[in-house]
C-alpha cells in the first residue's frame, strides 16, 4: 500500500489535535525518509519523543492515551517499510535493539540497547532501584541527550530552524522595548559630532543554513537614498532585519527604524499612535507632565527649607527634559504627525479613529507614518508601495525626495526607484554591488558593463583557443617546438576570467483565447452600495472587449475592488444591469490571492484539485510556464515566497482559459524579472485586460486607457500616470 506524507500528517492531526504544524510536518517528513535515519535508530521511538514534547494536552493520562493511539496507527501505516528496514539490518548483522525474548533474561548480565527514547520526567535511578540491573545511568542519560540533540538538529535543518524562530517569537519585545534598546536616548546627541556614514567592509549574513551574504561590503553614505534590488528569495528582507536588530554592527550612535509589519490595533487613535512612535519623545513628554505636577504640589508646601532640595532637583531635571524636547522639536509633533497622515490618505476624521478600526492595509500606512515621524538616521523600508494606492504613492515619492537621513528601501517598482533612489544596491551571489543613480541608470550601466565583460571573456577564450590550437599542432615538431613552448608560457600566464553571470530571463504564457461576439462584458448605469444609505458607485458605464487594456486607479476605499467584483458577478448592482456574453470566461486575480491557495498542498496538488484529469508531469509542465519549475512544484504552498505564490495563482488563471483577465494588484509580490514576464505576456495575449495597480511602469506598458475611480464615479482620464500623480501631489500641497 502506498503511504504519503499527507496520510501521516492526517493521522497526527486527528490523533493529537492542536499539535503545531511545524512539528506535524517534521515528523511526517522524518518517517517518510527512513533512509536518512541511522541504521540502529528506533524511528517510531524518535517520533514518539518528538510528539510527546509538542503534545498540547496538559493531562498526562490524556497525553499518553493520544500518543499510544497515534504511534500504534503510524506503526500500522509504516509496517511494510519498517519490516523491510528490519530485514536489511538483520542481513547486515545489525539490529535496532528491539529483540523478541524467547526466555527470561537476567538484566544484570545483559547489554542494554542505547537507542531507547525516554519520555519527560523519567527518574532512571528510582526505576532501577533494588533491581539487579547494572545499567550505567549516566551513560544512558548522555545517549538520550545526544538523541534529542540529533532530533533538534534535523528539525532545524529541514524546517528552516522553526524551533529557533518560535523561540524568537516567544521572546519578542514590545515596540517600545525594542525601540529603546536599538536606539538609546543619547544616540541622537552623540551623533552630532560623529560621522553618520556606514562602512562595513566585510559582513556575513545567514538565515538557517542559507548563506545570504559572504564577505560583502555594506556602504551607506549619510543623506543618500539606496534602492536594494534582487531576485525573490535572495535575502533582501533578511538583510534589513539584521541591520534593524544591529546583528550587523551598525555604529551605536546611528538611529535605525525598520517598517516591516502592520501595527497592532487598539483604542489608540491614529494621530496618537504616530506621536507615540517616537518613544523617547513620548517618554519625555510624560516625564515633563509628572515633574510639573510634582513642582505644583511642592509649591503648596509652606516649609520652604524642608522641600527646597526636592524642588531644586525637580527643576534641574525639568530643565534637562525641556532641552531634550527642544532638540527633537517636540512641540511641532502634532502638526507633523497630522501632515504625514494626511499625505498617506487619512482624513481629519480618520486621524481620530482608533487603530483597531482600520484594515490591515491602512495599518501598514500607519506603520509607515510612524517611521517617517520618528526621522531616524537610517530608515529601512520593505516594499512600501505594496500597501498604498497610487495617490499615497505619489505623495510618498515626493516626500522621500527630501528625506534628510539615509534611506535603504527594498522595492520592485521601477518608477518608485527612479523617483526616489540616488543609488542602487544589487544583491546577488552572496554579495552587494553598488551603482550610482536611479534604477534606469543602474539598468543602463549594468547592461553596458555586462556587455563589456562578455566581450572581454569571449575575446580571451578565443585567444586561448588560438594558442591551444598552435600548441597542439606544433609542440612535437622539432622546427616549431621552441615557438610552441613560448605559446605554452603565454597561455599559463593569462589571468583566469570567470564567465559573466547570465541574467535569467523569465517568461509567462497565457493560452490564446477564442473569439466571442460583443457585447462581451458591460456595466450599464450601475449603482452599488453596501448599505442603501451609503452609495459607493453611481451611474457606472463601462464596456470591456477582447481588445480592452484598461487600468483603474484612484484612492483606496473609492470602490476599485468593488467595481471588479461587480464585473465578475460576485456583487449584484442596486440599480442598472450587468451584461455578459454567455460563453464568457473571466480570470480573476484577487488582491489577497494567497487566501485562495491551500498552504498544505503542493502547487501540483492544488492544480489537480482545481482542474483534475491531467498527469503530474502535465501539471508540472504548466507550472513551468510561470517559472514554478523543478522541485518547487512539489513544495508545500505554505513554504513558498510571495512571488512564487503569485506565480501559482497565475498558473491557475491560465488553466481557466479566460477571455478577460481582471487583475487586482497583480504586481505586489513579483520581482522585477517576474514583472517583466507578466507585462510581456499580457502585451502579446489576445484577450481583454483590466488591472488595478499602483505600479506606474506596469500600467504604462500594459494599459491603453486610464480610468479614475473616485467620488462615486468611474471616468476616463485624459493623460498618463505621471500626469495623474503630479495632479495628486499638487492638490495635496495646495490644501491648507
Amino acid at each position: 500500500m502506498y503511504i504519503s506524507t499527507d496520510d501521516i500528517e492526517e493521522e497526527i492531526r486527528n490523533g493529537i489535535p492542536g499539535t503545531e504544524e511545524i512539528v506535524v510536518q517534521y515528523v511526517a517528513g522524518y518517517l517518510m525518509d527512513l533512509d536518512d535515519a541511522a541504521e540502529d535508530e528506533d524511528v517510531i521511538g524518535v517520533a514518539r519523543t518528538i510528539l510527546d514534547s509538542a503534545c498540547p494536552s496538559t493531562s498526562r493520562n490524556t497525553r499518553e492515551t493520544q500518543l499510544d493511539n497515534v504511534i500504534k496507527k503510524l506503526a500500522e501505516l509504516l509496517k511494510d517499510s519498517l519490516d523491510k528496514r528490519e530485514e536489511e539490518k538483520n542481513r547486515s548483522g545489525k539490529t535496532n535493539g528491539l529483540v523478541r525474548l524467547d526466555k527470561v533474561m537476567d538484566l544484570s548480565k545483559t547489554a542494554i540497547s542505547t537507542t531507547i527514547g525516554l519520555g519527560e520526567g523519567v527518574d532512571l535511578e528510582s526505576v532501577n532501584k533494588g533491581k539487579a540491573s547494572r545499567v550505567d545511568v549516566k551513560k544512558l542519560e548522555k545517549q538520550e541527550a545526544k538523541l534529542r540533540a540529533k532530533i533538534e538538529k534535523r528539525a532545524r535543518r529541514d524546517l528552516y530552524e522553526g524551533s529557533k524562530l518560535l523561540d524568537q517569537y516567544k521572546k519578542q519585545q514590545t515596540y517600545e522595548e525594542m525601540f529603546m534598546k536599538i536606539n538609546p536616548l543619547d544616540a541622537a546627541a552623540a551623533s552630532k559630532n560623529k560621522s553618520k556614514d556606514i562602512h562595513l567592509p566585510s559582513i556575513d549574513v545567514s538565515f538557517a543554513s542559507n548563506r545570504i551574504l559572504s564577505g560583502a561590503s555594506l556602504t551607506l553614505a549619510h543623506g543618500r537614498r539606496y534602492g536594494l534590488i534582487g531576485r525573490n528569495g535572495v535575502g533582501k528582507s533578511t538583510l534589513l532585519r539584521h541591520i534593524a536588530l544591529r546583528e550587523v554592527p551598525i555604529p551605536a550612535h546611528i538611529t535605525i527604524l525598520f517598517v516591516e509589519q502592520e501595527i497592532v490595533g487598539d483604542d489608540t487613535t491614529a494621530l496618537e499612535s504616530v506621536l507615540k512612535a517616537d518613544v523617547w519623545r513620548d517618554t519625555l513628554m510624560r516625564e515633563e507632565a509628572h515633574l510639573n505636577a510634582q513642582l505644583a504640589e511642592l509649591d503648596k508646601e509652606n516649609d520652604e527649607k524642608r522641600f527646597e532640595d526636592a524642588r531644586e532637583e525637580a527643576q534641574t531635571r525639568l530643565a534637562e527634559v525641556h532641552a531634550r524636547l527642544a532638540d527633537m522639536e517636540a512641540e511641532s509633533g502634532p502638526a507633523r504627525a497630522a501632515a504625514l497622515l494626511a499625505g498617506l490618505g487619512f482624513s481629519e476624521l480618520d486621524q481620530g479613529r482608533p487603530t483597531k478600526s482600520f484594515s490591515g492595509g491602512w495599518r501598514m500606512r500607519l506603520a509607515l507614518a510612524r517611521a517617517l515621524f520618528v526621522k531616524p538616521t537610517l530608515l529601512l523600508l520593505d516594499e512600501p508601495s505594496n500597501h498604498i494606492d497610487l495617490n499615497a504613492l505619489a505623495w510618498l515619492e515626493d516626500y522621500l525626495q527630501t528625506w534628510p537621513g539615509t534611506l535603504l528601501v527594498v522595492s520592485h517598482d521601477r518608477a518608485f526607484l527612479d523617483a526616489v533612489a540616488t543609488d542602487i544596491v544589487h544583491m546577488h551571489s552572496a554579495r552587494l554591488d553598488y551603482y550610482k543613480g536611479n534604477f534606469t541608470q543602474f539598468y543602463s550601466t549594468k547592461t553596458e558593463r555586462d556587455r563589456n565583460l562578455r566581450k572581454e571573456y569571449d575575446t580571451q577564450m578565443e585567444y586561448r583557443k588560438h594558442l591551444q590550437a598552435f600548441i597542439d599542432r606544433w609542440r612535437y615538431n622539432a622546427n616549431r617546438a621552441a615557438q610552441a613552448q613560448s605559446k605554452i608560457k603565454i597561455l599559463e600566464k593569462l589571468p583566469e576570467i570567470q564567465p559573466p553571470e547570465e541574467d535569467e530571463i523569465e517568461t509567462f504564457k497565457f493560452p490564446e483565447t477564442e473569439k466571442i461576439s460583443p457585447p462581451v462584458l458591460q456595466l450599464n448605469e450601475v449603482s452599488f452600495g453596501y448599505t442603501p444609505d451609503k452609495i459607493l458607485l453611481k451611474g457606472i458605464n463601462i464596456d470591456v472587449g477582447l481588445d480592452s487594456r484598461i487600468a483603474v486607479i484612484g484612492p483606496n476605499g473609492a470602490g476599485k475592488s468593488t467595481l471588479i467584483k461587480l464585473l465578475i458577478g460576485d456583487l449584484k448592482p442596486m440599480a442598472g444591469h450587468v451584461t455578459q456574453n454567455g460563453r464568457l470566461r473571466i480570470g480573476y486575480f484577487a488582491q489577497h490571492h494567497v487566501d485562495n491557495l491551500i498552504p498544505n498542498m503542493t502547487p501540483v496538488q492544488f492544480l489537480a484539485s482545481k482542474f483534475p484529469g491531467k498527469t503530474e508531469q502535465e501539471y508540472r509542465s504548466h507550472l513551468g510556464n510561470f517559472q514554478i519549475s523543478g522541485m518547487t512544484g512539489l513544495q508545500l504552498i505554505g513554504t513558498l515566497s510571495g512571488g512564487q505564490k503569485s506565480r501559482v495563482a497565475f498558473a491557475v488563471l491560465s488553466l481557466q482559459r479566460p477571455h478577460i483577465l481582471l487583475l487586482d494588484e497583480p504586481t505586489n509580490h513579483l520581482d522585477i524579472e517576474g514583472l517583466d514576464a507578466l507585462m510581456t505576456a499580457l502585451s502579446t495575449w489576445n484577450g481583454g485586460v483590466i488591472v488595478i495597480s499602483h505600479d506606474e511602469r506596469f500600467i504604462t506598458t500594459v494599459a491603453h486607457e486610464l480610468w479614475v475611480c473616485a467620488d462615486g464615479s468611474v471616468t476616463k482620464f485624459k493623460g498618463d500616470v505621471q500626469a495623474y500623480k503630479s495632479l495628486i501631489v499638487s492638490n495635496i500641497k495646495a490644501k491648507p
